[in-house]
Order: structure tokens, then C-alpha cells, then sequence
């Protein structure tokens, strides 16, 4: 059975960017090991994943809102639509079967501490969870001080430098 792996991330970041071009690599290699990609299916660090994943034959989940006013990316393959924000963030956990976190704002901070409390709590499953960049390197680092001082779990979360280091780790925690 082909897991699927949940790739959060900025809306922003356009083609020819360092961070679209990571993510376009990070789409394609997770296809090519295999995976199947979900992202919110609009741009951004979604496309870059889709696009990467689409470019080799890959499977790709776009989770969609019912009343946003951008248009999906055209690399999903298959289109789930939600009602709202909060059903959407719930659908993109419940697919994946791990998660990469990329560059991203607020939004992208809410879907990770989502899944870290999800975990946190026992109310879900413990499934990888894999972030690359400074951003979230310092966000996870200051949170598992402040984990640690609740005596709560702090290994929640690896940290990743290179596509290439978060394919291994998917792989060996998946595989």
C-alpha cells in the first residue's frame, strides 16, 4: 500500500525561488521513493510539491475549500474538497501517514501545532513529523524547552536539512 506523506507549507513562494525549488525537488523525490504527496492544493509550496510529484507519475491529493476564490493547482490528481479551514486542516492529518513541514506563515504554524498537539495528546496516532528551516528549527527547539519543563514528549518532531535527509528519515521511520 503506497503511503501518503502531507507536505505543509507557504502559499507564497513562486517558480525560480529557493524555497519553490525545494519543494519541487522534495515533490518529485517523495514520488519517486514511492510516496504519494497531499497538500492544501493551492500554490505556492502546494504547486512546487504537486508539480514535483506530477513530473515523475506521482499521486497527488489536493484538499481544497468549497469557497476559497484562488483555483487549485492543475498537478492534483485527485481533489478533495472541504467546507472550511478547520475541516481542511482535519482532512490533511487524517490523510497522511507522515508530514513534512516547510517555510510557511501562520497558517502553516497552525497546521503544525495541530498535529503536535494531536500527538501530544494521544489523540491521534504518532506518525513522523519532519520539519526543514531555520523558522521552524528555532519554533521546535524553544517549544520542546518549554515540553520538557511540562514533562511532555519532546521528540515529537526531527529536524531536516536537505531533501535527500528527509527522504532518509521518511524512509526509515516508514519503511
Amino acid at each position: 500500500m503506497q503511503r501518503t506523506i502531507t507536505v505543509f507549507g507557504s502559499a507564497f513562494p513562486q517558480a525560480g525561488s529557493e524555497q519553490y525549488e525545494f519543494a519541487y525537488q522534495l515533490g518529485k523525490k517523495l514520488a519517486e521513493n514511492n510516496y504519494s504527496v497531499c497538500t492544501g492544493g493551492y500554490g505556492g509550496i502546494m504547486e512546487a510539491i504537486s508539480k514535483g510529484a506530477y513530473d515523475v507519475g506521482g499521486n497527488i491529493f489536493g484538499v481544497t475549500l468549497e469557497n476559497w476564490k484562488s483555483e487549485p493547482n492543475s498537478f492534483i490528481t485527485i481533489e478533495i474538497r472541504t467546507k472550511n479551514l478547520f475541516d481542511r486542516i482535519s482532512k490533511l492529518i487524517e490523510l497522511g501517514d507522515a508530514y513534512i513541514v516547510l517555510q510557511g506563515g501562520t497558517g502553516t504554524l497552525l497546521e503544525l501545532a495541530a498535529i503536535w498537539e494531536l500527538m501530544n495528546k494521544n489523540l491521534i496516532k504518532l506518525k513522523p513529523i519532519i520539519c526543514h528551516s531555520e523558522l521552524w528549527n528555532g519554533i521546535v527547539n524553544l517549544m520542546n524547552k518549554q515540553l520538557e519543563l511540562e514533562n511532555r514528549k519532546t521528540d515529537l518532531i526531527d529536524l531536516a536539512g536537505s531533501v535527500d535527509e528527509i527522504i532518509l528519515k521518511l524512509n526509515n521511520k516508514l519503511l
